[in-house]
């Protein structure tokens, strides 16, 4: 398993792990498997509500163009919705303990997610299989999408095991890496931090620094406090109290853990 480090702006490097291609290819199947499901368990309830129904009819066909379509929608919008409502995860990925974050180690933005996705190439290829079957070899269009997809697909498979970050072309331009998730300690994966209604914010400083940096301090928390490592977290307290001017007793760990506090009470005010 291949590590790579992202730098911060606190001169801290953090290091994810990059997982291996079996592990995505077995996420990719299992996402896969969820979709086939779904389209078996809809052309089931797809037939049985145009049982009956006159094929001839005009109004009929029109409910029933209106009803694949509906029907064919989770299809194309499964990956985007499972990931930007389960920070970075789709079903497979989930199971397999794989994330995506962007570059600097932090939560993607929608925009982000949404690229990538545009550029999956894979599902692309299996999603014409699954819908169109043995027809597609008797349309010319099809056959040339579907050969396109799979030249696509090899470069993404190539890119994946020949990129130091692993990254496949949705990524490269989403700007996004997909790595291990190790759900061990008790901290979570966003910079979300439950604080008290009547919360009182110490340091409202930290409202000058930028995303990048605020998941860069989460990051380093969860690392420091993962490794043990004190000289982690009093690096980045120092570099953030000199840039921030903040005079403070609190030890590293505390002062860091505030900061997210902080942080989320005053961004939803």
């Amino acid at each position: 398993m291949s590590v790579v480090r992202i730098p911060t702006n606190f001169n801290i490097d953090l290091e994810f792990e990059i997982p291996e291609f079996y592990r995505r290819l077995l996420a990719w199947a299992l996402d896969v498997l969820i979709l086939f499901f779904y389209v078996k368990i809809a052309e089931l309830i797809y037939v049985s509500i145009i049982r009956g129904q006159n094929p001839f009819d005009i109004d009929t066909q029109y409910n029933r163009h209106f009803l694949q379509i509906i029907f064919m929608m989770p299809l194309f919008i499964y990956h985007p919705v499972c990931e930007i409502t389960m920070n970075g995860q789709s079903l497979g990925k989930k199971i397999m303990g794989l994330q995506v974050v962007n570059e600097n180690g932090g939560r993607p933005s929608i925009g982000q997610f949404l690229i990538r996705w545009l550029i999956r190439t894979a599902d692309l290829m299996v999603l014409i299989i699954i819908l169109l079957n043995v027809l597609i070899f008797f349309n010319k269009e099809l056959l040339g999408a579907l050969i396109g997809s799979v030249l696509l697909l090899i470069a993404d498979v190539i890119l994946v095991v020949s990129t130091r970050k692993g990254q496949r072309l949705g990524d490269i331009l989403a700007k996004t890496i997909l790595i291990r998730n190790q759900p061990k300690g008790s901290i979570e994966d966003t910079v979300f931090i439950a604080v008290a209604d009547n919360y009182v914010p110490t340091f409202p400083e930290i409202m000058h620094l930028s995303d990048r940096d605020i998941n860069a301090i989460k990051r380093i928390l969860e690392t420091a406090r993962k490794k043990g490592d004190l000289n982690m977290a009093i690096a980045a307290s120092d570099k953030i109290r000199s840039h921030l001017n903040i005079k403070t007793n609190l030890s590293p760990f505390e002062f860091l853990e505030v900061l997210l506090k902080d942080y989320n009470y005053l961004s939803t005010k």
